[in-house]
Parts: structure tokens; C-alpha cells; sequence
């Protein structure tokens, strides 16, 4: 089996892959201070629970992928792989590992790995042109092109950075959970940020979305528009133009990375 790995600013998830299937999955907070031996500590713990795996990594676990956006994190994990699993193949995506997507960008080497790993599933899955709205610490668009190249994208402060942003700027405002609220129209402060939130990042997506699609096919409707992290389900309902919705579309591209890299578990 594969292990995957991606280490997000705030969240890491992990998957479990059984040849093409996902068969088990988390989701961990993502600490840079945390060091090689508590990461080992952490795989461990997780791995431990479930019914169908071995005490020990190595016991049920033939490869590992990772991706990172923390460079810190990024080098604990590699020491992590170097001296606890040394024996295991381990595929660490940064420059120089072959994924197959030419990145069409000023400087390729800005573009974070995750969302290279995105372009990569989105064409493997649903092909192109295609446009990736990830839902994480920031809202990402990727755009790929029929050819499986990665055009370009736009970088937006994500959903729960602008709940905080509000409840700390604001004098008379708080931070709130987020949820759907009964009404468009709020009836109480809470409910009027929450469908602030709601509403505004749906309609912010199917702005951005749609001057994406007009850039990058002659017909807009060509480009297949695919959602993916964790705060994506919040927004799936109001946002008109997303076509498809993968929960683990990064995991799935660490997997492809591995294959091309390393071959089949």
C-alpha cells in the first residue's frame, strides 16, 4: 500500500491507497514545529488504529508520497523517511521530480507542489481544460490546459482567514462557526456574517471561475471546473459552476507522482 501525505498550511491529510482505491484517510493539524521523531510518533499512532494494518509502518506500507506548502515540515518529514523508513520508497515532490505537467509560469519554482499534484488528478481524472478550485487556508485556481499544462492561477484569502480577519478587525463583530444560515437576509449579527461568508466566496467563485474559463478555452463551456479541500462542501450548493467535486484530489496526484516516479505499489 501507498502512503500519501500533504502537508497544508493549516491541515496535513493523509491517505491510504490499496492500488487506485483510498482506503483510509486523515486529518491533522499542521504544526512546523513539530520534529522528525514526533512526526515518526504521530505516523505511527495513526497507522496503529486501524484494524487492518500492522503495528509497524513498514509492515503494510510499500511507498510513500509527500507534498508540502511548509518547507519546514517538508525537511522533518524527509529525516522522518530517512531514519525511520529508510527501507520503504519515499517520493518528496519538489523540483526535479518528474510529474508530467509543464508549468507555463514566470518562475515555475513559485508554484506551490500541491497545486501542480492538482493539475496533474484534474487531468487524469476529468482531462482538459480544466479549472481546480482548492478550499483551504487560501482559495487557489488553477487553470490546465487541453494539453495538461499548467497556464497559471489566482490566489485569494480563504474562507476561514476572512471569518478571523473579521472577527478581529471588527469592534463589534466575533468570530463565528461556519455554518449555513437560515436566510440570505441576516436576522442577527451572526447569521448576517455567515451568509456574508457563504454567499460572498460562492459568488466569488463563479466570478473568478468564469473569466478563467473565458481565458482559457474558446468555449467556456469546454473547461470542466473541479473542487477540492476542506471547506470545499460549504460552498458546493451556492457556487453554480463547479462540475465535479474530489475531496481527495491532491492525494490521488501524489499517487500518480509516485507511480511515475517510482512504479506501481
Amino acid at each position: 500500500m501507498l502512503l500519501t501525505i500533504d502537508v497544508g498550511n493549516t491541515h496535513t491529510v493523509l491517505g491510504l491507497f490499496d492500488g487506485e482505491e483510498i482506503v483510509e484517510h486523515w486529518r491533522i493539524s499542521t504544526d512546523a514545529r513539530r520534529t522528525a521523531d514526533e512526526l515518526a510518533v504521530l505516523l505511527q499512532g495513526l497507522m496503529g488504529m486501524h484494524p487492518l494494518l500492522g503495528e509497524e509502518l513498514g509492515d503494510s506500507v510499500d511507498g510513500i508520497a509527500i507534498c508540502s506548502t511548509v518547507p519546514s515540515v517538508l525537511h522533518e518529514l524527509r529525516e522522518v523517511t530517512r531514519r525511520y523508513y529508510g527501507d520503504i520508497p519515499a517520493v518528496l515532490v519538489e523540483p526535479g521530480v518528474k510529474t508530467g505537467v509543464p508549468v507555463l509560469m514566470d518562475n515555475p519554482k513559485e508554484v506551490g507542489a500541491d497545486r501542480v499534484i492538482n493539475a496533474l488528478a484534474a487531468v487524469e481524472l476529468y482531462g482538459g481544460p480544466c479549472v481546480v478550485v482548492d478550499f483551504g487556508t487560501a482559495t487557489t485556481f488553477d487553470a490546465v490546459s487541453a494539453r495538461g499544462e499548467y497556464v497559471g492561477g489566482v490566489i485569494s484569502p480563504g474562507i476561514e482567514i476572512s471569518v478571523e480577519a473579521l472577527g478581529v478587525k471588527g469592534a463589534a463583530l466575533r468570530k463565528i462557526e461556519l455554518a449555513r444560515p437560515r436566510n440570505v437576509i441576516g436576522k442577527n449579527t451572526v447569521e448576517a456574517m455567515q451568509a456574508g461568508v457563504l454567499y460572498g466566496f460562492a459568488g466569488q467563485v463563479d466570478g473568478v471561475v468564469n473569466r478563467m474559463a473565458a481565458e482559457l478555452a474558446d468555449d467556456p463551456d469546454d473547461v470542466t471546473v473541479i473542487a477540492t479541500g476542506g471547506l470545499a462542501p460549504m460552498v458546493l450548493g451556492e457556487a453554480s459552476v463547479i462540475d465535479e467535486h474530489e475531496p481527495w484530489l491532491t492525494l490521488i496526484g501524489l499517487r500518480l507522482v509516485y507511480e511515475r516516479n517510482v512504479g506501481r505499489t
